[in-house]
């Protein structure tokens, strides 16, 4: 999970070489201590509001504040208490927000009101934060206040946790040296710096290091000492654009030893990036008998590939995955059982739904393998069934080996796979359906090119969904150009051709997707463990090159 902190806080495991800011103490910025319906050390809660303890929707330790708006009138929507801060220093404040319908906006107050939240990124945290100088020393009131869009029904819930600078989590002071990984994190920030954060998670989901509060297009330099193990690097941009290029020249890199681990710039909400340090290939534990690195490519498996592109690259890449050992539609659940654990994010063990996965936040449900597969359902969190993401329809039903093959079939909740429907995958303007996680259901956004009904997911599974669909326009170029007119959907997606396949919007997109949601250290293991399944790899995992010389 997502545990943000100011920008050199070292924590557990990790260091941030450097030194800290003077501490400005948010007293109960975890909202961890509660009278009643009162968070301790809180000292204006304004009528317009009202707050109680939650432990369902939780960001950092076990509670945050679930506040409910039940007015329109912003002078009475006011939630602060009072900190001293010395003159001529700086300090990062920051709050993780979480919206449920979307039809009300927080706004942070530091001595006067600084930047608001995305009201439109529902059902998921986001961060927003202010880099605040003291003028001089004195006591200022820190806090938030909300305000009503269009659509406000005069009630809605908004979740607040880990306010920060907050004492309460802060780890010992770093060290000048490292004795382990010293790694170099370096941010180029696009024009509107202070929506950039990144954390670094270990294998556990737990917060080994993090910053927010930059200054915009400036380049800053970030070492982090890290113990040898497996972790993932998550880049944020709060407002949704990524750090290039409709707002500047941004970019991020991190670099161990002149060995660059991630590095990015195009992308939406999130970029996440595993990587691994030192020897970290034993058994982790979590039943599967091995770390996180997945075996290597077969030797020679691309080897005919060298010196091609285009549709030519295409069709041999058809050559090398065709023909692979169907294992039948009901062996999928075995294949969950054995290959969809979250070892990512909770790292739990439970099935991972990328339809329900809050990658920055508590999963509202969790499946246990084999004992929650569908089955029926009624409402989402009911049992997780099979999802074909290129769906089963398009390609005349149950059809093998198209209905079997787990390269494009994941377990996720059956409520939400079927409001998907076998609807296009797209970006949507309006929703009409929207999951736990984020994912929806509604019209097109105009941008897209496209006018009708389309699913779309979560930006940290779209770069997964988009190396599915180009795997399948390769693996089935025999077949996939006779697929067009079955039904009104797959009219849509595809083109009736077997080289490009897709209609260009689609490939526009699928190109985004790619581009904006590099390959994960999940896809990674998938796609090995795909390969002891059924013989075959998808070849967009292996090379994420290969999309742009065909497409």
């Amino acid at each position: 999970m997502s545990h943000r902190t100011y920008k050199t806080t070292i924590l557990s495991t990790a260091l941030l070489l450097g030194s800290l800011p003077v501490m400005a103490n948010v007293a109960n910025g975890d909202f961890e201590q509660w009278s009643g319906n009162t968070p301790d050390s809180w000292s204006t809660i304004d009528s317009g509001i009202a707050l109680s303890p939650s432990t369902s929707v939780v960001n950092s330790g076990s509670r945050s504040a679930a506040i409910n708006v039940n007015t329109g009138s912003q002078s009475n929507t006011d939630l602060l208490q009072q900190v001293n801060v010395e003159a001529g220093q700086t300090y990062n404040f920051s709050a993780d927000v979480y919206h449920t319908e979307g039809k009300i906006k927080a706004r942070l107050y530091v001595d006067g009101y600084q930047g608001y939240s995305n009201e439109a990124q529902t059902n998921q945290w986001q961060t927003i934060s202010h880099s605040y100088t003291a003028s001089s020393s004195k006591t200022i009131n820190v806090g938030l206040r909300f305000y009503d869009v269009s659509g406000f029904d005069g009630s809605e819930i908004v979740y607040v946790d880990n306010f920060l600078p907050n004492t309460s989590i802060i780890s010992p002071p770093p060290t000048s040296s490292c004795s382990t990984n010293t790694l170099t994190l370096t941010l180029k920030t696009d024009n509107y710096g202070s929506e950039t954060s990144w954390v670094i998670n270990n294998s556990q989901g737990s917060a080994i290091a993090n910053g927010n509060g930059y200054s915009s297009n400036t380049q800053y330099n970030e070492q982090v000492c890290l113990t040898d193990g497996a972790y993932t690097l998550i880049v944020s941009d709060s407002y949704g654009d990524g750090m290039c290029c409709s707002a500047g020249d941004g970019s991020y890199t991190l670099i161990q030893e002149q060995v660059t681990l991630a590095s990015g710039a195009s992308f939406n909400n999130t970029e996440s990036t595993a990587f691994e340090l030192g020897d970290s290939t034993g058994d982790p534990g979590d039943g599967s008998g091995g770390g996180t690195t997945p075996n290597p490519t077969p030797t020679g498996y691309y080897v005919t590939t060298q010196g091609l592109t285009g549709y030519t690259l295409k069709t041999e890449l058809y050559n090398i995955i065709k023909d692979h050992n169907a294992q039948g539609y009901s062996a999928i659940w075995n294949f969950y059982d054995s290959s969809a654990r979250d070892k990512y994010f909770e790292n739990d063990n439970s099935i991972l739904d990328m339809y329900s996965e809050k990658p920055n936040g508590t999963d509202s449900y969790n499946y246990t393998a084999v004992s929650d597969q569908c089955g029926t359902y009624n409402s989402e969190a009911d049992c997780y069934n099979r999802e074909h993401s290129f769906p089963k329809s398009w390609f005349g039903g149950t059809v093998e080996p198209m209905n079997s093959d787990v390269h494009h079939i994941y377990a996720t909740d059956g409520y939400v796979n079927s409001k998907r429907s076998n609807y296009p995958f797209g970006e949507v303007a309006s929703a009409s359906f929207t999951s736990t996680n984020g994912s929806k259901v509604g019209s097109a956004a105009s941008s897209l090119n496209y006018s009708g009904t389309v699913f779309e997911p979560i930006d940290e599974f779209k770069g997964d969904f988009a190396r599915a669909y180009f795997y399948m326009a390769t693996r089935y170029e025999n077949v996939i150009g006779n697929w067009q007119n079955i039904t009104t959907s797959s009219n849509a997606v595809l083109n009736g051709s077997s080289n490009q396949v897709f209609e260009s919007w689609v490939v526009t997109m699928l190109l985004n997707w790619h581009n904006s949601d590099p390959v994960s250290q999940m896809e990674l293991d998938r796609n090995q463990a795909a390969f002891e399944f059924q013989g075959n790899r998808n070849p967009y995992i292996d090379h994420p090159e290969f999309v742009e010389m065909i497409w």
